[in-house]
C-alpha cells in the first residue's frame, strides 16, 4: 500500500513555506540506511519573478547492487515534473499541479521505508523534482496551467541524472481532452527522437496494481521536442526525454473533467497512491532486470533500418522561443 504515503506528503507540502528542507527532514529517519536527500535553492528565471526561489529535490535510495554500492544493477529515474506546488497568492492551498512532486516524493518515501526495514532493493532509485509554492498562472486555450519558475532546460539539468537507466516522469494532466480517466495512464516510450510502442511489461505492472484494464495516452513528436521551441506540448511530462538518450514513459495523473493546473483542491489520493504503487513495482523488477521499457532486439533493427532521430531532442533549427 503507498496511500499512508501519499498522505503525508501531501500534508508536509501543504503549506505556503513548503521548501527543501521541509522534504530532507521528512527522509532525515533514513540516511542511517543509506537514503541520501540532496536540495539545490536556486534563484527564478522569469523577470518578475527573479527574487524567488525554487529548491530542487534529489532522493536517492540505494540498492544492494547499485552503482553506489559498486554493483552494476539499473538504476531507475521517477521525476516528478510540474510548474509549481502553488499559486500564492493568487490560490490558497496547493494546486492541481502538485501531483508530481507528490507522487514522486511518495514513491520515494515508500522505497525508503522499505529499504530500512529490510526489503532493499537491487538497484539504486534516484527520484527527482522541484518545490515552488508562488509562480504565476498562465493561460492555456482558456484551461488556467501553472507557469513554470524556471525553464525546462534548467528542470532537466538538475532532476535529470546521467546515472538513470530509464525514466518514469510523473505529472498533473488534467488539463486535457484526450484522455478521460479518473486515475493515472502511461505513454508510449520515448528515446533518442523516437516514439516506440507502449512497453508490454509496464501495461502489465499497470494493470496488476490497479486490478483494471490499463489506460494509455497518445503522444506525438512535438511532445518529445524541447518545451519552448514554439510548438504544441500535450503538457512538460515528456521534456526529461530531451536531456537523456535513455527511455523516457509519462505516468500522466488524469481525471474525467478538465481540470486546470492552478485549480486548488483537485489532487486525489486515491489517484496519486495508485502511481505511486505502479512505480514502486516498476522499480522493483527494473532495478532486477525484470522489467523493460522497450525492446532491444527491435531497436537494434530500427536503428539499422532507420536514420538517427537525435535532432527532435534538440531545438533543431528554430531554436528557442
Amino acid at each position: 500500500m503507498a496511500l499512508q504515503q501519499t498522505l503525508a506528503v501531501y500534508e508536509a507540502l501543504d503549506t505556503a513555506s513548503a521548501n527543501g528542507k521541509t522534504i530532507e527532514s521528512m527522509f532525515a529517519p533514513y540516511a542511517e540506511s543509506g537514503v541520501t536527500v540532496e536540495v539545490t535553492t536556486v534563484y527564478n528565471e522569469k523577470p518578475e519573478d527573479t527574487r524567488k526561489t525554487t529548491d530542487f529535490i534529489k532522493i536517492t535510495i540505494p540498492g544492494t547492487e547499485g552503482k553506489t554500492a559498486g554493483g552494476k544493477a539499473r538504476t531507475l529515474g521517477v521525476i516528478g515534473r510540474n510548474g509549481a506546488v502553488g499559486a500564492h497568492p493568487a490560490r490558497i492551498g496547493m494546486v492541481s499541479d502538485a501531483d508530481g512532486p507528490i507522487a514522486s516524493i511518495a514513491v520515494a518515501l515508500k522505497l525508503a521505508q522499505m529499504h530500512a526495514k529490510g526489503d532493499k532493493l537491487t538497484g539504486d532509485v534516484i527520484v527527482t523534482t522541484h518545490i515552488s509554492t508562488d509562480v504565476s498562472m498562465t493561460d492555456n486555450g482558456g484551461i488556467p496551467f501553472m507557469g513554470m519558475p524556471v525553464s525546462s532546460d534548467t528542470m532537466n539539468r538538475y532532476e535529470v541524472s546521467a546515472d538513470m537507466d530509464a525514466i518514469l516522469s510523473i505529472d498533473a494532466s488534467k488539463g486535457n481532452r484526450i484522455v478521460k480517466h479518473r486515475g493515472f495512464a502511461l505513454s508510449p516510450t520515448a528515446m533518442q527522437g523516437y516514439v516506440l510502442r507502449m512497453a508490454p511489461d509496464l501495461v502489465a505492472i499497470m494493470e496488476s496494481t490497479t486490478g483494471e484494464p490499463a489506460v494509455t495516452f497518445p503522444i506525438s513528436i512535438q511532445d518529445i521536442t524541447p518545451y519552448h521551441n514554439g510548438l504544441y506540448h500535450f503538457n512538460s511530462i515528456m521534456q526529461p526525454h530531451a536531456a537523456t538518450d535513455k527511455p523516457v514513459v509519462g505516468v500522466a495523473i488524469t481525471a474525467q473533467s478538465v481540470v486546470g493546473g492552478s485549480d486548488s483542491s483537485a489532487s486525489h489520493e486515491i489517484d496519486l497512491a495508485e502511481s505511486v504503487r505502479f512505480s514502486i513495482e516498476v522499480a522493483k523488477r527494473f532495478t532486477r532486470g525484470q522489467c523493460e521499457f522497450y525492446d532491444a532486439a527491435e531497436w537494434t533493427k530500427i536503428r539499422a533500418m532507420y536514420p538517427d532521430l537525435s535532432v527532435f531532442q534538440t531545438y533543431g533549427n528554430g531554436g528557442k522561443q
